[in-house]
């Protein structure tokens, strides 16, 4: 039967979609934005690092919040930011007013990660992994498509901003189809909570499991995060490409971030399980970075690029979260809250510390290959947690050991 969500669904898939032209805008428009901002490559770098602060500052709080108050007024919340952010920066000529709108941008990016995620996994109890990953699917699409938009903006001498007033038409049309035609779970009622309360819950240890997920979600997002905004100029500066083929890098990147997606979902399907992937994924991470700062030249660049979306950006930081949430089953939105929050603090930092780097951009892909290999030791300690939690069986299916205090 046909799942009644799915409408809704597909419209939270293209909010993800606008959050992938989000996440490349403004590096891909540096140059511009920094004469409109009357600043310099490094101020635009410190506007980027303003989106992870404001998500920082309310990514815990929106996921409890989401919680108590039902997903449909983040996501709804979330999009209207979003909204603010596109329409406010075409018309904005400060570094001030560019810096509160990048802010805005960051709690929207919260607002929605902290309504859709555990929606999605209401929504799709038997396939939580893939409806998370598929996220990533329109992520990657967004990010692979807007390179392309202004490669053709520049060749043509038109106005940038036309890349903004795309997303801003498409977030209208899809926010009035969520507020007027959405449809998202009721939540338990009192005699259901009572009956879920009966059956056996695994759940972790919330310091030292939440540490563990904390880490790798700063390690993970900050990893795809330096390497969607800085790649393009390190392609440029390091490499030697010329603007065109700089630009490709990260098409390149995208189309393996969607290739991964498309082979996840795959597996999963045939049995392949959420924490196979996060090792395997992490190890290609930290290797592919490295092989890219070891060797810049173009035909490795290319490759690598590639394998860095494939690993980095093709739904890892979603496989995480949802294996989270199998350590704590009962409280989704404050699990997403904290991955999002530890995610916050690496776009906020990171891009900080990437803007004082910037003068030599092969400093700036070295740190992205130590965040790597962060990523690499997490992933191993969650896989240890989890075979000690569920044994080497499912999650859904094993029967838990005692819960941990």
């Amino acid at each position: 039967m046909k799942n009644q969500y799915l409408p809704t669904s597909l419209g939270m898939y293209v909010n993800y979609l606008v959050v992938g032209m989000s996440i490349i805008i403004l590096p891909q428009n540096m140059d511009v934005l920094a004469q409109q901002w009357q600043t310099t490559l490094g101020g635009v770098a410190v506007v980027i690092s303003a989106v992870g602060l404001g998500r920082m500052l309310v990514s815990l709080a929106s996921g409890i919040l989401s919680d108590r108050f039902g997903r449909r007024l983040f996501i709804l919340m979330g999009a209207s930011l979003l909204l603010v952010f596109f329409g406010g920066a075409l018309v904005c000529h400060t570094l001030t007013g560019a810096i509160i709108l990048a802010t805005l941008l960051g709690v929207g990016g919260t607002s929605l990660d902290a309504g859709t995620y555990p929606a999605l996994m209401e929504m799709f109890p038997q396939h939580q992994s893939t409806a998370n990953v598929t996220l990533k699917a329109f992520t990657s699409i967004g990010q692979f498509t807007l390179p392309l938009i202004i490669s053709l903006l520049v060749a043509r001498h038109w106005w940038y901003g036309w890349s903004f007033l795309l997303c801003l038409g498409i977030l209208i049309v899809n926010t009035l189809f969520l507020w007027r035609w959405s449809r998202f779970p009721v939540k338990s009622t009192r005699k259901d909570k009572v009956k879920v309360a009966t059956q056996p819950v695994v759940r972790g240890n919330l310091w030292l499991d939440g540490t563990l997920f904390a880490i790798f979600g700063y390690a993970a997002n900050g990893v795809f995060l330096l390497a969607s905004i800085w790649l393009t100029k390190y392609g440029q500066d390091i490499v030697g490409l010329n603007d065109t083929s700089a630009r490709a890098l990260i098409s390149d990147y995208s189309v393996g971030s969607l290739t991964c997606v498309f082979l996840t979902i795959w597996l999963a399907h045939r049995g392949v399980r959420d924490i196979q992937f996060l090792i395997v994924y992490t190890v290609m991470s930290f290797s592919s970075l490295l092989v890219l700062y070891l060797f810049p030249i173009p035909l490795i660049s290319t490759l690598m690029a590639f394998i860095i979306g494939f690993s980095a950006a093709g739904g890892v930081v979603q496989i995480g979260l949802t294996i989270m949430a199998s350590f704590f089953p009962n409280d989704k939105g404050t699990v997403t809250g904290i991955v999002t929050t530890a995610a916050s603090v690496a776009s906020f930092t990171v891009n900080l510390i990437a803007g004082a780097l910037a003068a030599n951009l092969a400093n700036v892909m070295l740190l992205d290959v130590g965040l790597a290999l962060v990523g690499v030791i997490a992933a191993t300690l969650i896989t240890m947690r989890y075979r000690y939690l569920f044994g080497t069986g499912n999650a859904q299916t094993v029967a838990p050991k005692q819960s941990e205090t």
